[in-house]
């Protein structure tokens, strides 16, 4: 399979590229700085990965994009490039739990027994959390506790309920010892989360829907409507990028 993947949904934007024979089973991938930065750098690097493996976004069977939960520009902009990629060349949308993609890359960098509830917590601004608990079994991640936008109380409640054998994310960092993590392991979950994208790309490809692009949304866990200027030109670009490949 030949996937494209891209989350922009944290602090930082993480693309890869699932290329198929000849360029291994790691793919490609690419890890920047997210935030503003990410609506004009994202289609560039996308359409240099595809350069690197020698594809061209006809030759792609499917876009995956993280769909959240995370900041709204973030989010806005991933989905109106995967969008505007997938309309242009008439291929399906894959959608990926960004707070998983989270989960998968502090495995790849401090891997967490099979069956063990890993936490992922992030700092969502406003004195608020995004977080989620998550088993894996060695091949395949379960949701356990769904995403939602929590206090540091409730989170701290959610733990004595499932506890933690692990934390991912930004939120330790942020909150401190309003969190209560003594003793659990705290992994930062950044290093590898552009790598972390493929293996839940090929994992959607062959157990989730397959979207067409109209039918593409966010997760949401505060409310805003209306796409900046930014996320109005990310679009417009990716429908242009993938019109002329």
């Amino acid at each position: 399979m030949k996937l494209l993947a891209l989350d922009t949904a944290t602090e930082h934007m993480a693309l890869a590229l699932s290329a198929g024979k000849g360029v291994g089973e790691s793919g490609l991938h690419r890890l920047a700085e997210g935030g503003a930065q990410s609506s004009a750098q994202i289609i560039p690097m996308l359409l240099a990965l595809l350069a690197e493996a020698g594809l061209t976004l006809a030759e792609v069977d499917a876009i995956a994009v993280g769909q959240g939960p995370g900041a709204f520009t973030g989010l806005r902009t991933a989905i109106s490039v995967a969008q505007g990629l997938a309309f242009g060349a008439n291929k399906p949308v894959l959608m990926l739990d960004s707070l998983m993609l989270v989960a998968e890359a502090a495995r790849l960098e401090a891997p967490v027994a099979a069956g063990h509830t890993v936490w992922v917590a992030m700092d969502a601004r406003m004195d608020e959390i995004y977080a989620a608990a998550y088993t894996h079994d060695g091949h395949a991640w379960t949701t356990v506790a769904a995403p939602a936008l929590m206090d540091a109380p409730s989170l701290n409640a959610a733990w004595q309920a499932l506890p933690p054998a692990c934390v991912a994310g930004s939120a330790a960092a942020a909150f401190g010892e309003r969190l209560h993590t003594q003793g659990v392991p705290l992994v930062a979950g950044v290093a590898q989360r552009a790598a972390a994208l493929l293996p839940l790309a090929r994992h959607a490809w062959l157990h989730a829907p397959k979207l067409r692009p109209e039918d593409a949304q966010p997760l949401y866990l505060r409310d805003k409507v209306a796409q900046t200027t930014a996320e109005r030109a990310a679009l417009r670009l990716a429908k242009e990028a993938a019109a002329s490949s």
